[in-house]
């Protein structure tokens, strides 16, 4: 066991501040990464002031981050996939049983006994995980990830959540240079939807309620950007759509996007509002429409996202911060004051 420093909230209404924990030493299949960006995800931010309504408690001290890019610095002795020096990087899980259906399926995330990169059960310390928050990580080796070395590394950071969100329901829906893809919101995730729904070739379109963000939804990738409000550019669209991303968290009317759908069309949700949406049954009925939701992937599939990444020289758009400047990142998160991700840069933790 070994000490790093760290950034932890000590509860439900405090900053989060300079901390140490606690890592364990690594056994033979695990990697010890030196971490050097972090992704600041939403769900960072409402696990740390324990905001979840789904009953998920927050233990304190809580250290947030499930979106670590950083360089190998040492490996166990059964490891084959890593050595020192190497790249790497680790997203929302590090360990599941291994043995469950899901588990053996390639999903990982919907493994009844998986392990979360923070304020999990911590099967080797006692307590709960702590995040990317950190210098340093200790992880099987089963959960970390490759990272292309041709990716910028701060922007690489929010693919391990963000990323991998919004790649793989585009990829279970089958979607190519012959379709039509609509993405609902530009922010965190609907930025990168547009930009993996461009790399895949398809014909997309932006939805947003604010119309200065047009030309940034053209320079990402969409092929046109409506602006929601406007019932006559809605109608336009009616019936058209192969695939819809609805990325957004805020209280929506989501049947104005499931008639857009053409028939045996899919919206799939990423977003997660805090109230129920009301659905219009005949909306789904008639036209053999289909609303799904999607939760991150699994490794292979996380894996194959950076690969396709590495090819088409895609990352989030970032604003590098210093460690110091989380609580005010947090807050500007809450204005949605941010294009796209925050991404810290974890050397600024060597001054604490």
């Amino acid at each position: 066991m070994y000490n790093t420093k760290a950034y932890a909230a000590a509860s439900a209404t405090s900053p989060l501040a300079p901390a140490t924990i606690a890592r364990r030493d690594p056994t033979e299949h695990d990697v010890q990464i030196e971490i050097l960006f972090c992704g600041i995800c939403h769900s960072d931010l409402h696990e740390v002031r324990s905001e979840w309504s789904s009953g998920r408690t927050t233990v304190y001290p809580c250290v947030p981050g499930h979106e670590i890019v950083g360089r190998v610095s040492k490996v166990g002795s059964a490891v084959t996939k890593f050595r020192p020096g190497d790249l790497a990087a680790v997203g929302c899980l590090v360990d599941s049983d291994g043995t469950c259906p899901p588990c053996k399926a390639g999903l990982e995330q919907f493994c009844p006994n998986l392990t979360g990169t923070f304020n999990s059960p911590d099967k080797h310390l006692g307590g709960v995980t702590y995040g990317g928050y950190s210098e340093s990580v200790v992880v099987n080796e089963r959960f970390v990830l490759r990272l292309p070395s041709s990716l910028d590394l701060a922007g690489a950071a929010p693919l391990l959540c963000a990323g991998i969100t919004t790649y793989s329901p585009m990829r279970r829906w089958g979607l190519t240079k012959d379709k039509k893809v609509g993405v609902v919101g530009l922010g965190g995730l609907g930025h990168m939807g547009v930009k993996f729904a461009h790399a895949l070739g398809a014909h997309v379109v932006v939805f947003t309620t604010s119309p200065n963000k047009k030309d940034d939804g053209l320079r990402l990738g969409a092929d046109e950007v409506v602006v929601s409000r406007n019932a006559d550019d809605m109608q336009k669209h009616a019936g058209s759509f192969d695939f819809i991303l609805d990325a957004v968290s805020a209280d929506h009317d989501i049947n104005a996007y499931i008639q857009l759908l053409r028939r045996e069309g899919n919206l799939t949700l990423v977003g997660a509002p805090a109230k129920p949406l009301a659905v219009a049954a005949f909306g789904l009925l008639f036209g053999n429409r289909s609303l799904s939701g999607s939760l991150i992937g699994g490794i292979a599939e996380t894996q194959e996202m950076l690969d396709f990444c590495g090819a088409h020289d895609i990352t989030a758009d970032i604003e590098v911060i210093p460690i110091q400047k989380v609580n005010e990142a947090y807050e500007r998160l809450l204005k949605s004051d941010v294009k796209y991700r925050f991404s810290i840069d974890m050397a600024s933790l060597k001054s604490e």
